[in-house]
């Protein structure tokens, strides 16, 4: 079983380090602003995203429900501990990257929208009702 958890484990491990790799892609992407490069990449994350939904189900699986941390407790194999470890560390990292990814684009999308709205302003025109409040 450990031999196997080893293997499935270097596998999520290297999954994720792909998906890193794509959301670093995606950032230098919103940086130059380049929106068909943003649309390619969405599907290699995506598929990504699968790779490792594939490989968590496979280690759960063999795992048989039991939380991580009490499995490698309970082998004291350091080499499964490493792998452990490193899979946290890479999330925090993808979990970093993901939310500074998100900012980026909210704040794009808010100065676009912004810009429309000084470009095309609201036309209607404002009055006064009998109560001194502005009617549109």
């Amino acid at each position: 079983m450990r031999e196997e958890l080893k293997v499935i484990m270097k596998n999520e491990y290297e999954a994720l380090s792909n998906l890193l790799y794509l959301m670093d892609k995606q950032y230098a992407l919103i940086m130059k602003k380049d929106i068909f490069g943003l649309d390619k990449i969405i599907e290699e994350i995506q598929w990504c995203n699968k790779k490792v939904a594939e490989t968590e189900v496979a280690r759960r699986k063999l795992s048989q429900g039991k939380a991580m941390k009490d499995i490698i407790n309970v082998s004291s194999d350091e080499e499964l501990d490493n792998l452990y470890r490193n899979i946290v560390k890479i999330l925090e990292e993808i979990t970093l990257q993901k939310d500074t990814n998100e900012l980026l684009i909210k704040q794009s999308l808010s100065y676009t929208n912004r810009m429309l709205s000084y470009i095309n302003p609201n036309r209607n025109t404002v009055t006064y009702d009998s109560y001194g409040k502005f009617k549109r």
